[in-house]
């Protein structure tokens, strides 16, 4: 905790504050630290305990993911209030744990729009990777009659899966395209340049261009 407290940047904790988080660590320093300790499980339950957004990041990286049973890994996400440990939570733990069905089915519809936006999150990847058994349609229903006031943080997870769907099913695409234009969520994100714009129609668009092999 001293040396997560040594390396804390006003500068750092200012703009991470405008995006909601908590800490004032450069993450690239605090993957240094994760990479020296290593996995070590019970040092990762004792730095989630403190409640401190650095040292959550840093129980994150050095944790065991399947050695977390399926409430303990519910009451996480609940106590994980900020979008980085929120983040880093479901990508790089839920994910990999033999619960992360079990949770995404369980999460999805909660009355709490960020735990839904976690449930989101993990049917995005069930989409792109294993969507078989996935109600694509019935998906795109819910994402048509939502999406559009929905909270931030549930509404950037469901523009996510409605992208994913149209870049990975093209049986669908012209329809979660269509869902995109019509709803125009995201459609005028700030996108610095180079970077692909989340507005779900030129997501998909420029996504599919680029499998697409030059005549």
């Amino acid at each position: 905790m001293a040396e997560l407290a040594g390396l804390d940047d006003p500068k750092t904790r200012g703009v991470n504050e405008r995006h909601g988080d908590d800490h004032g660590v450069n993450l690239g320093k605090l993957r240094a630290v994760a990479k020296r300790l290593k996995t070590q499980h019970d040092l990762a339950l004792r730095l989630w305990e403190t409640g401190d957004g650095a040292a959550r990041l840093l129980a994150l990286l050095i944790c065991r993911p399947k050695a977390f049973g399926r409430d303990e890994l519910d009451a996480m996400l609940r106590q994980a209030r900020t979008p980085k440990v929120h983040d880093w939570l479901v990508n790089y733990v839920v994910k990999k744990s033999p619960h992360s069905e079990e949770l995404r089915l369980a999460w999805f519809a909660d009355p709490d729009p960020v735990v839904a936006s976690a449930g989101w999150a993990l049917t995005s990847e069930r989409v792109r990777k294993k969507p078989e058994g996935l109600d694509l349609g019935g998906l795109l229903d819910i994402i048509e009659a939502t999406m559009k006031d929905a909270p931030d943080r549930l509404q950037w997870a469901m523009n996510e899966c409605l992208s994913h769907i149209g870049i990975e099913h093209a049986e669908h695409r012209a329809r979660a395209i269509g869902i995109g234009e019509r709803l125009e969520v995201l459609k005028d994100y700030p996108t610095p340049p180079n970077c692909t714009s989340p507005f779900a129609p030129v997501w998909i668009n420029e996504m599919v261009s680029r499998r697409t092999p030059t005549p």
